[in-house]
């Protein structure tokens, strides 16, 4: 299992990379928005990394981040979504970007996606909406800590998402819950509905 790639850059295309490691010129395809972190030719680069196995290939996949790379496994994980259209999903946006969506219902954002017709595009908002806010909610806890209101909460959640601090605040402004992962919910599907009434 190859789980990371630290090397020199040999080749670089919009949809892969090649990274030199230790004499071995590993081929990782990525997205959009990890091209954007791979540095020029002959520069060092580090990945994270993913190897789907299928019985006629081998494919190595990267990712700036984690965060990235997590998100493909969710992605791949939905019936209807392979490899290269999870990457093409992953080009769409910054990961923040994207998890805002998938927990705002926003399945208007993936049907943009070469690939990924309706049905495919809110199957992956029911599959993975609860996934996203039950990480969401655990980071929340993590960096809040205990003592922190429950709505201080929420609102740290939303930016973390990549709401600015006003956006959170008009969201949660009139919402109710007995706790922070209440509250969260509550604006996310205040946002999903705001959005689909603009439209």
């Amino acid at each position: 299992m190859i789980a990371a790639v630290r090397g020199q850059v040999m080749v670089r295309r919009p949809d892969h990379v090649v990274v030199d490691a230790g004499g071995v010129g590993y081929r990782l395809a990525v997205s959009a928005e990890t091209l954007k972190a791979v540095p020029a030719t002959g520069r060092e680069v580090f990945l994270h990394a993913e190897l789907i196995s299928r019985e006629d290939s081998l494919a190595l996949f990267g990712f700036a981040s984690e965060e990235e790379r997590d998100l493909f496994g969710e992605l791949i994980s939905v019936s209807g979504v392979g490899p290269k259209v999870a990457l093409a999903a992953l080009s769409g946006g910054p990961v923040r970007e994207l998890l805002r969506a998938i927990a705002s219902g926003d399945a208007k954002r993936f049907q943009a996606v070469p690939g990924i017709g309706k049905r495919t595009s809110e199957r992956i908002i029911v599959e993975l909406r609860e996934k996203v806010a039950g990480a969401l909610e655990e980071e929340v806890v993590l960096s809040g800590g205990t003592g922190e209101d429950p709505r201080g909460l929420a609102r740290d959640g939303l930016v973390n998402l990549g709401y600015a601090q006003i956006e959170a605040e008009r969201l949660l402004d009139g919402v109710d819950g007995a706790d922070a992962e209440e509250l969260l919910a509550a604006a996310l599907r205040k946002a999903g509905s705001s959005k689909s009434r603009a439209a």
